[in-house]
């Protein structure tokens, strides 16, 4: 098969599982700094999710997490070609299944099962953690996670608790900075957006700000939790080790 990718989510599976001279394209993103597998990217071409540039390159089948819009699978499908629609992982055990989906449709069913592999041994190897500190999450556009996400499940199985307690994505609870700080500092994105903070966010916020200069931080690669995938075992390891700036 030769193969087309549209998103950078989707990039990902295609470059880790799939040799150069299958693929056609992926996308603009794919060597971005957030994009994990950013180093396979240089080695083949990049196509914008256009109808029209997708279709010139005729691919055999296109992989897509949410590039084209709503409606591409059907698009495409109806010019003739099969779309591999990437599903969400809502928690740790998905990674699994959504992997190995993947990589069957793939054709390297092989490949999936060694990556699970390796994701479920380095989970598997991750010390508990007595002490468990309250540990917040934070982005430069002022954002948090409470139960319910992926992002929660990451910090548990770090043998860390979630500082936010409310479940969902949220913005900073800035009151609740002031009088109940967090202990430690899940700092992720910083890396690849240092200069993208809104205008609006509470990351502006000096209360905000004080928690990263006077906390003990983990700076979590963006590119490790920029999707659902197997590679966020890296955040995983980066929390539970400890690696505190």
């Amino acid at each position: 098969m030769r193969i087309v990718s549209l998103d950078y989510c989707a990039d990902q599976y295609v470059l880790k599982f799939v040799s150069p001279d299958r693929i056609l394209a992926v996308s603009p993103d794919a060597g971005r700094e957030f994009s994990f597998m950013r180093d396979k990217a240089q080695a083949v071409n990049s196509v914008r999710p256009r109808v029209e540039n997708v279709l010139g390159l005729q691919p055999d089948l296109i992989v897509r997490s949410y590039g084209g819009g709503a409606g591409a699978q059907a698009m495409y499908e109806r010019a003739g070609i099969p779309v591999l629609n990437i599903g969400y992982a809502n928690n740790l055990n998905e990674i699994a299944s959504v992997t190995r989906t993947v990589a069957h449709r793939l054709g390297v069913p092989d490949r999936g099962e060694a990556v699970i592999a390796d994701f479920e041994n380095r989970l598997g190897a991750i010390a508990a953690n007595e002490t468990a500190p309250q540990t917040l999450y934070m982005t430069p556009s002022g954002v948090t996670s409470g139960p319910g996400t992926l992002i929660h499940d990451m910090l548990l199985a770090a043998g860390l608790a979630n500082y936010q307690t409310r479940p969902g994505w949220r913005s900073l609870p800035l009151e609740e900075l002031v009088y109940a700080p967090p202990e430690l500092i899940a700092a992720a994105f910083f890396d690849t957006q240092p200069h993208k903070t809104g205008a609006w966010s509470s990351m502006r916020h000096p209360v905000a700000t004080t928690q990263l200069q006077q906390r003990p931080v983990v700076s979590l690669n963006g590119a490790w939790t920029s999707c659902s995938a197997w590679f966020l075992i890296d955040a995983i390891e980066a929390l539970a080790q400890g690696d505190r700036s």
